[in-house]
């Protein structure tokens, strides 16, 4: 087998890949099939666990008696908490193997899910969202670095996007499910026939998805984690996607967290089920996330990235209009950049780190689920404060932010730009 040739890596040196796996699964493969709806599900269970709170937070604001930013903390304490363990799972993964830890990741949440409806109490349902996050990790901590090994360069740009898409389908179940059965019965009900089907999800993933190939375990001690993820934090490239991560999740979920409120408010006063069917913009973000991960082989990440960071904004801005149909048209242009962004950034990581891939990934969604946990409650402030104008300027900013991580990144690549004959970064 001949070398690949060479490749920028993480802490900015140069080095020679290993023999190219000639044999590593390619698209329209058995394999590769099995391997992308394996993930497919992974990202339908983990998100629907994840966010299936976020339908009912104004009901819990009601039921509870608390404050929406107190409300949404049922979505931010799961995601703070779960990036807080995406590092240690990555190390993990590292010693005991990719596939084992995804699955246990995944069994786990989907159990604390099923119990989770029996809280009697705000605190007792946050401590619990808290314990889920935890388990949450192990699915988003190592897929991308699964994938990375088991699908060949050339296929993983679309391989990622179909996990982006089970994820944006994930979203989608998660809170149109609660939002029919709140309907008709409790907020409890409607938890739990969530976590039933993330179960259902979950069991389909642990069927499907193969076995390791071109892992290898290895001992991994917290000196050498450490010296990881520092020589990831000095790469320029990898630093400004990380930084990515925060600011596209932080302004996503703070939109998708108070969304509901607004749509109940004046002049609005839609009921919970009508403001459930607005979920169904999510279905923008499957598609957005398949064609990113397509297009982003074909013309180069950065562009793609670049375009999917603006579509994203000018549906910001056309959500601030009191019309229904303009703010579904800027929530579904807002969600399908959002998750082209996403899919782009998310597989570019494992694509400049070409040793420690599950580390860098790791930092990626630390990131990225930070992001969202802060984000999300500060959110919360200027909504109180402002209303949704507020909340926009907020997001705004984030997304401005976004944009300009994008030029940055544009410039390292190219400034930065393996030896002839290698892959392209960008």
């Amino acid at each position: 087998m001949r070398p690949l040739g060479r490749r920028w890596e993480s802490g900015g040196s140069m080095t020679l890949q290993a023999e190219a796996r000639t044999h590593a699964h390619q698209r329209g493969s058995a394999g590769y099939r099995r391997i992308t709806l394996a993930l497919f599900a992974a990202g339908l269970t983990t998100f629907v666990s994840m966010y299936s709170a976020q339908a009912v937070l104004p009901t819990f604001s009601e039921y509870f008696g608390v404050s929406p930013a107190t409300s949404a903390l049922a979505v931010s304490v799961t995601t703070g908490f779960l990036a807080l363990a995406i590092v240690p799972a990555s190390v993990l993964s590292e010693r005991y193997g990719r596939r084992r830890v995804m699955a246990i990741s995944a069994a786990a949440s989907s159990a604390i899910g099923l119990l989770l409806p029996l809280s009697p109490s705000i605190e007792v349902l946050l401590a619990c969202r808290a314990a889920q996050g935890i388990a949450l990790a192990g699915v988003p901590a190592v897929a991308m670095a699964y994938l990375a090994e088991e699908i060949h360069s050339d296929s993983l740009g679309a391989a990622a996007g179909r996990y982006i898409a089970g994820t944006t389908i994930g979203g989608l179940v998660g809170r149109l499910i609660p939002a029919a059965v709140l309907d008709l019965t409790s907020w409890r009900w409607a938890m739990e026939c969530a976590a039933i089907a993330a179960t259902a999800f979950a069991l389909i993933f642990v069927r499907e998805l193969p076995e390791s190939r071109y892992f290898t375990s290895r001992r991994v001690g917290i000196r050498s984690t450490v010296a990881n993820l520092a020589a990831h934090l000095r790469n320029p490239a990898l630093l400004s996607l990380f930084t990515l991560g925060f600011v596209l999740m932080g302004g996503f979920v703070t939109v998708y967290n108070y969304l509901g409120y607004r749509l109940m408010a004046a002049p609005f006063h839609l009921s919970q089920a009508v403001i459930g069917s607005v979920f169904l913009l999510y279905l923008a973000g499957t598609v957005s996330s398949a064609a990113a991960g397509r297009s982003a082989d074909r013309f180069g990440r950065s562009q793609v990235l670049t375009v999917s960071v603006v579509v994203a904004s000018v549906g910001l801005l056309a959500t601030l209009a009191n019309s229904i149909a303009w703010i579904l048209i800027g929530v579904a242009l807002f969600t399908a950049g959002f998750f082209g962004a996403h899919s782009v950034a998310s597989g570019w990581v494992s694509r400049i780190a070409t040793v420690h891939r599950a580390e860098a990934s790791s930092l990626y969604l630390f990131g990225y689920y930070f992001g969202s946990a802060i984000a999300g409650a500060v959110g919360g402030i200027a909504f109180h404060a402002a209303g949704w104008n507020g909340l926009t300027i907020f997001v705004g900013v984030l997304l401005v932010a976004a944009l300009l991580l994008a030029f940055g990144l544009r410039r390292l690549v190219r400034t930065r730009r393996p030896e002839s004959g290698a892959p392209s970064l960008t």
